[in-house]
């Protein structure tokens, strides 16, 4: 790839702002889409370039399943078998669309067989200070002596209520007699997550490409998450960044539109890489995360920015909880999951009218980031206008097997 220009669409950052802040050090797993062989191969990210190492793990999926998933990625890329692509820097400047050769190499998101999956109101502070805020209109008075009479009623600090809990508990039925109950309270503090399916297996979009929002949704908006990658037996053994773009307009109407308001064309972002867990990067380094979101108007737009961040101490169920109500006697995933964990973020701020909160416009770029994991960059089109996803399981099975990988 060494004809290649390694400076990406504007847009879509840097390799160097993709990259954690420690760079090179964690074991760095992603896709690539290899056109020689027209399809796609896991990939080692490492100082001295991108190693296709599908010759000794076809997928993902297959490398999650070994005992030790980051010693045998960088066994595996140290193989004479491994073939190196080119440096991060060109993949990633290959990546956006408009800018693409389609004769080189681009990253895709960075898993494949896992089920997509997603978790939601795990930070349950945070919805109830929304309940609060909304109760008392604004009036910060009142505020603090609804959280007086409520600590009063449960005998403990909002941040310290533990869903299924005996606070918990108290603190429902104090909501129920304050007329102030919702279904997402009910999971935001019940025994039970809400845990749904984002999207089909390999529907993700990776790093500097579109993400999609449906044409007739008018109150729509990013959700910036840590996602774990899970294997089939529920081990998690790695994390990523995810954005579980959501249409609060089509959820609001009926929670049983939730499938039609999480799951449309693009409308799921990972990436750009998978941090496996190893010496340097553990679970307790997920817990300590702190994401942050930043949101800018395209080209030509209306200058519109924000900011927004959510804090992993926070979260309300920690990230084994999740799993264990994801996987496990209750329900299997053979190949795998990731599941993204959900976002204290929820954005308010009045973009065009008064009152009328944050929306999405076409051509926004949305930065979601992470020092532990990097920055997972995506620009927001209609779903119906992004590229179409063709390329399935029959697809990826077929591939595998015309080039001997499986």
């Amino acid at each position: 790839m060494s004809t290649l220009e390694t400076t990406p669409a504007a847009w879509a950052g840097t390799a160097e702002q993709a990259l954690p802040a420690d760079r090179y050090a964690g074991a760095l797993v992603g896709r690539a889409w290899i056109p020689e062989v027209e399809g796609p191969s896991p990939v080692l990210v490492t100082q001295e370039g991108v190693f296709d190492i599908s010759a000794s793990y076809a997928t993902v999926a297959a490398l999650a399943e070994t005992a030790d998933p980051a010693s045998a990625a960088r066994e595996a890329a140290a193989a004479a078998s491994a073939t190196r692509l080119g440096s991060f820097d060109e993949l990633y400047a290959n990546t956006p669309a408009e800018v693409r050769d389609p004769a080189e190499p681009w990253l895709l998101a960075p898993v494949d067989l896992q089920t997509l999956k997603a978790a939601g109101v795990t930070f349950a502070v945070s919805m109830i200070e929304r309940v609060i805020e909304e109760r008392v209109r604004g009036d910060i008075d009142a505020a603090a002596r609804m959280r007086e009479s409520i600590l009063a009623e449960i005998g403990t600090d909002l941040s310290e209520v533990k869903p299924g809990s005996d606070a918990a508990v108290a603190l429902k039925r104090y909501l129920v007699e304050q007329g102030l109950w919702s279904q997402y309270l009910e999971v935001g503090i019940g025994p039970d997550a809400e845990i749904f399916t984002k999207g089909p297996t390999l529907s993700a979009m990776g790093p500097a490409v579109q993400v999609g929002v449906l044409s007739t949704s008018s109150w729509n908006n990013p959700e910036p998450e840590v996602a774990l990658l899970v294997d089939g037996s529920g081990r998690i053994v790695g994390a990523t960044l995810g954005n579980d773009v959501n249409l609060r307009d089509v959820e609001g109407r009926s929670a049983l539109l939730l499938p039609k308001a999480k799951d449309n064309n693009a409308s799921c972002a990972l990436g750009p890489l998978i941090r496996l867990f190893d010496d340097g990067f553990d679970l307790d380094a997920v817990r300590r995360m702190r994401v942050t979101l930043e949101i800018d108007a395209g080209e030509g737009g209306d200058g519109f920015h924000l900011d927004g961040s959510s804090e992993m101490a926070q979260i309300s169920r920690d990230p084994v909880e999740l799993v264990g109500q994801l996987v496990g006697p209750q329900h299997q995933y053979p190949d795998g999951a990731v599941l993204m964990l959900g976002t204290m973020f929820a954005p308010i701020v009045d973009r065009d009218e008064p009152d009328r909160g944050f929306t999405h416009k076409t051509g926004d770029i949305v930065r979601i980031s992470a020092p532990e994991l990097g920055s997972l960059v995506n620009q927001v089109e209609q779903s119906e206008r992004c590229e179409p996803w063709h390329f399935g399981i029959g697809s990826l099975m077929a591939n595998l097997a015309g080039r001997r990988l499986l």
